[in-house]
Parts: C-alpha cells; sequence; structure tokens
C-alpha cells in the first residue's frame, strides 16, 4: 500500500497575494532598487541624418561644444563614494550607443585617442572600470560598480561618437 503525501491548497486570493509578495520582492531587489545611488543616464543624439561634430571630445577646453550633435545625459553628476548604479538608456531613436566608465588620473589629460578609428583606445587607456554594451534605439542597461571619490569620464566608443560630443564628466565624493 503506497503512503500518500498530503498537498496544501491555496486559495485564489492567498495565491494571489503570494504571486504579489514574489513580485514586489524581485522588483525591489533589482537594479533600480540597489543600495547605493542610482544614477539614471540618457544617450542622446540629434539623429542619423545631423552631420556629426568632429572636435567635440573630452576636454572640451577652447572647443564650441554648441555644435554637438550627440550627449550623455545624468540625473546627477556627483554622488558619494560607494555602490552606484549606472541605469542607462539609448534615447536614440535610429542610433546604437554604448555608456563606458573610466577614471580620470588627470582631469586634465585628454584620453589616448585613435584618430583614424575615431575611438578611445580602451586598451591603452587602462582607466575603463566597466561598460553597457551597444544599446540598441530605446533599450535599457545597467552596470553597478563601487567607486571611490574621484574624478571619471562617461562616455560613447562607437566610431566617432566620442568626438561627435559624447561624453560627460562625473565626480565621486
Amino acid at each position: 500500500m503506497r503512503k500518500q503525501t498530503p498537498t496544501t491548497r491555496l486559495s485564489p486570493i492567498r495565491l494571489t497575494m503570494l504571486i504579489a509578495a514574489f513580485t514586489i520582492g524581485a522588483a525591489m531587489s533589482g537594479p533600480a532598487r540597489a543600495a547605493g545611488t542610482v544614477v539614471n543616464v540618457s544617450l542622446w543624439d540629434k539623429g542619423s541624418n545631423m552631420p556629426m561634430a568632429t572636435d567635440s571630445g573630452y576636454p572640451a577646453t577652447g572647443k564650441d561644444m554648441s555644435k554637438v550633435t550627440m550627449g550623455i545625459a545624468v540625473s546627477t553628476d556627483t554622488v558619494k563614494a560607494g555602490e552606484v548604479t549606472f541605469e542607462v538608456l539609448n534615447s536614440s531613436a535610429d542610433t546604437v550607443h554604448e555608456f563606458i566608465l573610466a577614471r580620470l588620473e588627470n582631469p586634465n589629460s585628454p584620453l589616448l585617442y585613435l584618430t583614424s578609428e575615431g575611438k578611445v583606445d580602451e586598451d591603452k587607456a587602462d582607466v575603463h572600470l566597466g561598460e553597457v554594451s551597444e544599446l540598441e534605439p530605446g533599450k535599457t542597461g545597467a552596470l553597478r560598480l563601487d567607486l571611490k571619490p574621484g574624478n571619471y569620464l562617461l562616455y560613447c566608443d562607437i566610431p566617432f561618437h566620442f568626438n561627435a560630443g559624447m561624453w560627460t564628466l562625473f565626480s565621486v565624493k
């Protein structure tokens, strides 16, 4: 004779409450509810039919930044040291962008730029801390890091986007 194992049945209301609790718990553990600071990032451009600026890379000293055709907007440009989550949205209607975080040892020195490739030399920069790779238009991604006090550069290194103005400074206190 087989021994039967008792089963527990949940009422529809109790099952709905359990599913809701699980869903809320899962949402609370996602990047948007991460401990530390959340920085919302928008990767934007004026459209693929706009001519790209060609000399708007970092640093901007002496450059006419009013002509940039691409950029990075952040909800805040200064945060406290510790865990920081960058929630990144590609706001473009038709262009792929990426998000890279680099520590600036000397905020007055430019990153090594490969003019022929239209990119920062990430291999030799040795300041690259992380990235959200190629985001299609309208897509999102997140990058969570433990940041120390200092100066940082947020930028896109898709060819020729950096010199089109797609970078911004960021500080950790």
